[in-house]
């Protein structure tokens, strides 16, 4: 009983790091627009989206009875060690994207850890494969593509209704109504996310007789989850946040507006019925809606496809990484000791390499279009290339594509001056 009451906290204390990973991994969902815009200060911003992702937590607990009682089946053998192999599959997939600056969904790394840990230890029959299908891959499919409709809509009508006004007189409304959106954003967030942590804890506490079949997470689960997803949002994911807030389209502030609107509508309906969908997908497939709607914006669409490769990949790597924790945490107290010094080696690694080049608050909406293209990027693009007959993206051709747009200005204003060579200095002076 001592064994198995410590390797329950194992589990609890990797789930919680996975939680706060999450939280830095998914602050972009609800503030990358706002602070893009310049609505509200980067560090304002973050706190204000962890103090409603800990309230957001508190709210309902229909997605964390779909983790722990869903998708995989309790009644089929599963161990506290196979969790703890499918959070450190989710957690390494989440770091991997995070240095990537690659918005992929945190929801799935989980759903593809604890899925191929349980796959290696157990067999198929510990996987519901219906709950599979009907609340997390249609959800993944589905979710993405109506709110980036919604969007496209409500993009048009905001442009509409603000049509013949001044900027500087509607400034302060689309303002107002970003903070609004966003605060609403984190809200959902904290009902959608910090639950399926609270769903893996209440999973372990089940396989370990804690706690019974079927049981609600217990308060000190959710306080705790609550906490975990806060700080992690609260120290912000500024990789990610540069990405989703200059990295897909440049966002005017009733883009924003639009595009939080519908993603909060989005998040807090599936919430409302238990779909553990992907919040990361909602608030990536609004933002890609809201650069659609606005007439003369330019949708950087070979960053969205190495998005959407990402998300395509996130299930299978998660679940390989978690399938091989499994094989090893199998073998009894030495191979989870190995696990755990592994993830920890592997963590440590991947911090040491996002410290080459630093994002934080001060450079979040820097972008430097001749940055070098990172490793795991790269293999990215590699199996994401851009569409048959698509013209190389240039300053001249962005100037083209939106004469309507700010991008024309600030292009010419980034385009260097070509200097003149002595013929050419020669002849202007004769």
């Amino acid at each position: 009983m001592e064994h198995i009451t410590l390797l329950i906290g194992i589990v609890i204390v990797t789930a919680l790091v996975f939680d706060f990973t999450n939280g830095f991994h998914d602050t972009a969902n609800a503030m990358a627009t706002t602070i893009s815009t310049g609505a509200l200060g980067p560090r304002v911003a973050v706190a204000m989206s962890a103090v409603l992702n800990l309230v957001g937590a508190f709210l309902s607990v229909e997605v964390a009875k779909t983790i722990s009682g869903g998708i995989i089946d309790e009644d089929s053998g599963i161990r506290p060690e196979v969790i703890f192999a499918g959070l450190v599959g989710a957690i390494l997939w989440n770091l991997v994207t995070w240095l990537a600056g690659l918005p992929s969904s945190s929801s799935h790394a989980l759903f593809g850890g604890l899925i191929g840990a349980t796959v290696v230890s157990v067999g198929l029959d510990g996987v519901n494969g219906d709950a599979i299908v009907m609340k997390v891959l249609i959800p993944a499919v589905a979710a993405p593509v109506v709110a980036g409709i919604a969007t496209v809509a409500a993009t048009r009508l905001t442009y509409r209704l603000g049509r013949g006004r001044a900027a500087e007189d509607t400034a302060k409304g689309y303002r107002a109504g970003q903070i609004a959106s966003a605060a609403l954003v984190s809200l959902a967030h904290g009902t959608n996310d910090a639950q399926k942590t609270m769903g893996v804890i209440t999973l372990a506490l089940v396989t370990g007789g804690v706690v019974a079949p079927d049981s609600d997470p217990p308060l000190w689960v959710i306080v705790s989850a609550g906490l975990a997803i806060a700080l992690g949002t609260y120290l912000g994911g500024w990789r990610i946040i540069r990405t989703m807030g200059k990295g897909i389209t440049d966002i005017q502030p009733p883009q924003g507006f639009a595009a939080q609107t519908g993603a909060a509508t989005v998040i807090l309906a599936s919430s409302h019925i238990g779909f553990a969908l992907s919040t990361t997908q909602v608030c990536s497939g609004a933002v890609m809606g809201a650069g659609v709607g606005r007439k003369g914006a330019v949708v950087r669409w070979s960053t969205a496809g190495r998005m959407v490769v990402a998300w395509v990949l996130t299930l299978p790597a998660a679940g390989l990484v978690a399938g091989a924790a499994a094989l090893l945490a199998d073998q009894g107290n030495a191979g989870i000791t190995a696990v755990a010094v592994l993830a920890v080696l592997a963590c440590g690694a991947i911090w040491a390499l996002s410290r080459r080049k630093p994002v934080d608050h001060t450079n979040v909406n820097e972008v430097d279009a001749h940055e070098p293209v990172g490793v795991v990027t790269a293999a990215l693009r590699s199996v994401a290339p851009p569409p048959a007959g698509a013209k190389p993206s240039t300053p001249e051709s962005a100037v083209e594509a939106a004469p309507e747009s700010g991008i024309a200005e600030h292009t010419r204003e980034q385009t260097p001056t070509p200097t003149p060579t002595p013929a050419a200095a020669s002849s202007t002076i004769r």
